[in-house]
Order: C-alpha cells, then sequence, then structure tokens
C-alpha cells in the first residue's frame, strides 16, 4: 500500500512540474503575441479579429461547450485587452 501511495505521489509531481511548464509555455505565447499585436495598425488588427471570429465556433457550439466560451473570452482578451 505504502508503494501505491508513493507512485501516485510521484505521478502527482510529474504532472505538477507538466502543468506549470504548459503554464510558463502559455504566457511566453501571450507576451511574444502581444508584442506583435503592438507593432501592427488597427486595421491589420481587426483584419486578425474578423479572421479569428471566422475560425472560432459558431455562437450555438460556444453556448453547449463551455470550453469553446472560455477559449473565445481568452481570445477577446488578448485580441481587446493584451499584457501592458
Amino acid at each position: 500500500m505504502k508503494n501505491l501511495i508513493a507512485e501516485l505521489l510521484l505521478k502527482l509531481a510529474e504532472k505538477e512540474e507538466e502543468s506549470k511548464e504548459l503554464v510558463v509555455q502559455v504566457e511566453a505565447l501571450e507576451i511574444v503575441l502581444t508584442a506583435m499585436l503592438r507593432r501592427l495598425d488597427a486595421a491589420q488588427v481587426s483584419d486578425i479579429a474578423a479572421g479569428i471570429d471566422r475560425a472560432m465556433p459558431p455562437a450555438a457550439s460556444v453556448q453547449e461547450n463551455p470550453d469553446a466560451l472560455m477559449l473565445r473570452n481568452y481570445v477577446e482578451k488578448l485580441l481587446n485587452h493584451p499584457r501592458e
């Protein structure tokens, strides 16, 4: 039983480390994207936003899928309120 608990704790620690790495990767991508968006004029940003809107799941599926809503909200935040 002790071995099982120890093995589970090791797996949990590995998952936590993977999760931290993913958070760092996402933050790095957010910083790069923000820097790129700031170099564009308003028309270019608007074109990008329109393209993203076309690529996003339709509003009906967003209502059915909370993950799609979270994705849409985060994309909206990145485009309209990028990191300072």
